[in-house]
Parts: C-alpha cells; sequence; structure tokens
C-alpha cells in the first residue's frame, strides 16, 4: 500500500504540471480530495491493512492529502491572481467614451388621443365624470330604456358576471349615477374602457375606450348638439371639419342620430379608407329619452337634454391612418413607436 501512496503522489506532480488554470486546479482537487478521489479509495482500502500497519499507513495518507491541499491551494492562488490581473485590463472601462442613451418613456397612442379628446371637452365646459367597470344590469340597459328584448342585452353582446351584473357595454352606465346625484344644468363627458362580446377582426376588439357626452338643461335643442359636434371635431382634427347627421336608432336617445364627416384622406372624393363614400362615421348622438330623464329623477317637461359617444380607437386610426384596431394591444414597439 505503500507503494500505492508513492504512486499517487507522483501521478498528481505528474498532473499538477500539466495545469495551467484555476478551473483545471478545482478540477484536479476533485480527482484527488473529492468524495469519490484518489485519497478516499486509500483510506478504503486502509481496511485491508494489519491493524499493526494501519495507523502508519493512515499518517502516510494524511500526509499527502494535506501535501496534495497545500499545493492545489497554492496553484489555485497562483492563477487567480493572474487571470484577475488579465481580466482587469481586458475589461477596463474607458470614460471618456458616451453613455448608453436612455429613452424616455411615452403615453400610449389610445392615451394620448384620449387625453386630448378629454382636454377639447374639459375647455369646452364639460366636467369629468367616471363610472365603475362592472356595474349592474340597470345602470347599463333598462335605466337607458333598453327593453328586456334589446339584443344587445343578449349574452351574444354582453360579459354577465351573474345574473344582475355585467362589465360595461358603452360609458353610458354613468349618465344615470350623474343625474341621481346632481341637479341640472349638468354637462359632463365620462370616459373609460367598454366590453363587448364581439369576434376580434380589424374592426372590433372584446375591449374599447369610449368618451360619453351629456348635457342637460331648460331649452337644449338639436341646435345645441350640432353646433357643439362641429367645434369638437374641428378642434379634435385641427381643422374646419364638413358633417353630416344621419337619423338613427338608440334606445336611450329621441330622436337619435349618426355624425359623420367628409374623409379626411379624399376630402369626400372617395378612397379605401371611407369605402368610397367621401364620409367618416365619427359617432352616435342624439336627444336624452325622456324615459332616461325620468328614471335619473329629472321633469322632462322641465328640461332637455342631447347625449352622444365615440370610440377612441375609431378616433386613433382616423388620426394617424391605421388600419386594423387590433394593433394598439399587440404591444409591437415598432408600431408604438411610428404614432407614439
Amino acid at each position: 500500500m505503500q507503494e500505492q501512496i508513492s504512486a499517487l503522489r507522483q501521478q498528481f506532480q505528474a498532473d499538477l504540471k500539466n495545469v495551467h488554470q484555476s478551473k483545471q486546479v478545482e478540477e484536479l482537487k476533485i480527482k484527488y480530495l473529492g468524495k469519490k478521489g484518489s485519497i478516499q479509495d486509500l483510506m478504503q482500502h486502509l481496511r485491508h491493512a494489519s491493524s499493526e500497519a494501519r495507523p502508519v499507513l493512515g499518517k502516510q495518507i494524511n500526509e499527502l492529502k494535506e501535501e496534495i491541499t497545500a499545493l492545489c491551494e497554492e496553484a489555485l492562488g497562483a492563477f487567480s491572481q493572474v487571470e484577475r490581473a488579465k481580466q482587469l485590463a481586458e475589461e477596463k472601462i474607458d470614460i471618456t467614451l458616451p453613455a448608453r442613451r436612455r429613452y424616455l418613456g411615452r403615453a400610449h397612442p389610445i392615451s394620448q388621443v384620449l387625453q386630448e379628446v378629454i382636454d377639447i371637452l374639459v375647455g369646452m365646459g364639460f366636467s369629468v365624470q367616471y363610472g365603475p367597470d362592472i356595474d349592474s344590469d340597470y345602470y347599463n340597459y333598462e335605466g337607458l330604456n333598453f327593453p328586456p328584448d334589446h339584443p344587445a342585452r343578449d349574452m351574444q353582446d354582453t360579459f354577465y358576471l351573474t345574473k344582475d351584473f355585467l362589465l360595461r357595454s358603452h360609458t353610458s352606465n354613468t349618465q344615470l349615477r350623474v343625474m341621481e346625484a346632481h341637479s341640472p344644468p349638468i354637462r359632463i363627458i365620462a370616459p373609460g374602457t367598454t366590453y363587448r362580446n364581439e369576434t376580434v377582426s380589424s374592426r372590433s376588439h372584446v375591449f374599447f375606450h369610449q368618451v360619453e357626452g351629456l348635457y342637460i338643461d331648460k331649452n337644449v335643442s338639436f341646435a345645441d348638439l350640432f353646433a357643439t359636434m362641429e367645434e369638437f371635431l374641428s378642434k379634435l382634427f385641427h381643422t374646419a371639419v364638413k358633417t353630416r347627421f344621419r337619423p338613427s336608432y338608440f334606445p336611450f336617445v329621441e330622436p337619435g342620430l349618426e355624425v359623420d364627416i367628409r374623409c379626411t384622406s379624399c376630402q369626400g372624393k372617395g378612397c379605401r379608407l371611407c369605402k368610397q363614400t367621401g364620409w367618416l362615421e365619427i359617432l352616435g348622438a342624439g336627444m336624452v329619452h325622456p324615459e332616461v330623464l325620468k328614471n335619473g329623477g329629472i321633469d322632462p317637461e322641465a328640461y332637455s337634454g342631447y347625449a352622444w359617444g365615440m370610440g377612441i380607437e375609431r378616433i386613433a386610426m382616423l388620426l394617424h391612418g391605421v388600419r386594423d384596431i387590433r394593433m394598439f394591444t399587440e404591444n409591437d414597439l415598432r408600431f408604438l413607436e411610428q404614432i407614439g
């Protein structure tokens, strides 16, 4: 066994001469000093020695272990010092180089358009009111004069959470809350997110943003609505726009209408954006239905009002020439940087 100890010492010395980096020293330590290393193997064979030779051989094995440990630590220190010096030389920083450019964050295009719409309408005398995203069927439908069999109340259009509560399908759910809390004159806008159970396509999504407008006072007429729309749209598109009003039906207004503007791309000549009609549909509006006024605690014989609602994504698509509404929610930085 003494020959094995001597041979192991010679083998280690030969291996140590072939080591050139600290990683190899670590591997050498595992080979000789590890739990399954050569020194541990000698200790296993020690039990086969005679009781007289066992103490002498055990001492020699421990001395070899200490010798190998000391030589490994010495080699590891020497190589680590050289490698550290090389690393410092290669990885030094040139402080005269320009620093990395830090890019500032920016608001999402929808947030920008929404804020611009709010700023314009606040400047026109409207106050901002907010309603809950989760609301009762009464404030979202029944109180707004939606009959029980109206298609919009069906599951195909609305995300119902329970029988009586749902994700609001429009920001019109703010109307009754404001009427109940305040007496006329009322002049408010209600921005927020809305949800509809629709097929996601280039023109529709399951969630989008709206701004609802409401004005109630004595002797409010269609003329007031027309003037407000023309003023607002001209400010929004930064130019005088030609408007067109078409009769339409909405349960919470009577009469109701659709508001179009002359195509901002072709100026009414007909193009792909306006589908060759020369007009772009912008929003729905109308005079507040008397039943809605009653439900809000306002006398329809003494007061009248108008309301309108617009989709912010629709406005953003027109302002920036975006053809697919899904691009606003895909978080593609290339797209967001272009129109942000």
